[in-house]
């Protein structure tokens, strides 16, 4: 019997009459749902475009793809080039820079923010680190105003994964909107639920058409007439919708998806208040736990879960903990990857290294957990949870 969920569904008739309304419209690939949602989400974030995808993987890579066909040499990759990644995210995070032959620099988090450590990022970058891909983990976002300060008068620009942290802000600013591009995702586990879903957003033209090419096969058929990629179309639509100028991909969302998303879109400053309020009750009752440690917030975080890392002289082993947790109905999972260096056999394909140690990042690997946080209130699960964890 579960007591305590990683997720729980937020759809109700709203959603559901969207889906029926794809359904009675016979459209089922991307189409003006799509469109209309992308409007609603860079209106929402701030920012001048937004391009949905099939997933937050997706988002990551065509992200990275896109810095190799712009004619911006401030804002361009080529093989070989180095990014510096945290040693803890998703692995999509990183599959898209092996993909595309970048050089990968890893760095060890922070133990309290679980994001970069900002002083070793420092001690890092090198004439040859060319952008940093910083992730927001768990709801939380980085120190951007740090980054910016730390890359002052370089020849560095900052890209955002924040598949994981949609909501959490700085300053009013919010996360994903930092960087040249920032990655969003909307699968079901996240802040809002599209079946799978993601977007990419910027503030670039030119990177927002090269998306828009390299989404759909690498044709020409979703830009603007006059675009900055092929510059203008031609006006017959035979010879234009299968001309192809760049190495596309086919990751379009579903009209489906686009459509939940308006929905889901209008519910997500609720959603957002409501795990906050959760968040506060949890760090009330964990903050000063005397053998697990909690995540610190940096700015304002749109907690994407609760992660519990076990302090040294605590009286029980990671096992122990998951097991309790288990036999009391509470789902937990590692926090993200944990060290993602300890996937060897993989690494076997990467062109990387790591600055300095990663003790952080290991002490995580093997202590850490998290428990879910969800749109809906949820004071009798983390109240069971802290019953458990005396």
């Amino acid at each position: 019997m579960t007591n305590y969920a990683l997720a729980s569904s937020t759809w109700n008739e709203k959603e559901f009459s969207a889906i029926q309304r794809v359904i009675n419209s016979d459209m089922f690939t991307m189409g003006k749902e799509v469109a209309q949602y992308e409007k609603d989400f860079a209106d929402f974030f701030g920012s001048k475009y937004a391009l949905m995808v099939n997933s937050g993987s997706s988002a990551n890579l065509l992200m990275i793809a896109s810095l190799f066909f712009t004619k911006n040499s401030k804002i361009k990759l080529n093989r070989g080039d180095e990014v510096i990644v945290p040693a803890v995210s998703w692995s999509t995070t990183y599959f898209p820079l092996q993909q595309y032959g970048l050089k990968i620099k890893f760095v060890d988090i922070d133990p309290q923010t679980l994001n970069m450590d900002l002083d070793k990022l420092e001690v890092a970058i090198t004439d040859k680190t060319r952008a940093i891909l910083s992730v927001n983990l768990l709801g939380n976002p980085n120190d951007f105003g740090r980054i910016n300060e730390i890359i002052a008068e370089r020849n560095i620009f900052v890209l955002e994964d924040n598949c994981e942290s949609m909501g959490a802000t700085i300053d009013g600013k919010q996360a994903g909107t930092f960087g040249i591009m920032g990655t969003f995702s909307s699968f079901f586990s996240h802040h809002i639920a599209t079946m799978e879903g993601g977007c990419v957003v910027t503030d670039d033209e030119e990177l927002y058409h090269i998306l828009l090419c390299i989404r759909a096969h690498g044709w020409t058929r979703n830009l603007p007439k006059f675009n900055k990629i092929s510059g203008e179309k031609n006006d017959d639509p035979f010879e234009e919708s299968f001309k192809f100028i760049l190495p596309g991909y086919n990751v379009r969302p579903l009209e489906m998806s686009g459509a939940l998303g308006i929905e889901q879109l209008k519910k997500l400053p609720s959603f957002i208040e409501t795990r906050r309020k959760n968040a506060k009750l949890f760090q009330s009752l964990f903050e000063n736990h005397p053998h697990l440690c909690i995540q610190q917030e940096t700015g304002t975080s749109s907690w994407f879960g609760f992660s519990l890392i076990i302090k040294e002289n605590a009286p029980y082993k990671r096992a122990e903990l998951v097991k309790l947790l288990a036999d009391n109905g509470i789902e937990c999972r590692p926090i993200v990857t944990g060290n993602f260096l300890k996937n060897t056999e993989v690494l076997e394909y990467f062109d990387y290294e790591v600055s300095g140690t990663l003790d952080a990042a290991e002490y995580l690997d093997e202590h850490g957990l998290f428990v879910g946080n969800h749109q809906n209130d949820i004071e009798k699960e983390i109240k069971l949870l802290a019953t458990i964890l005396v």
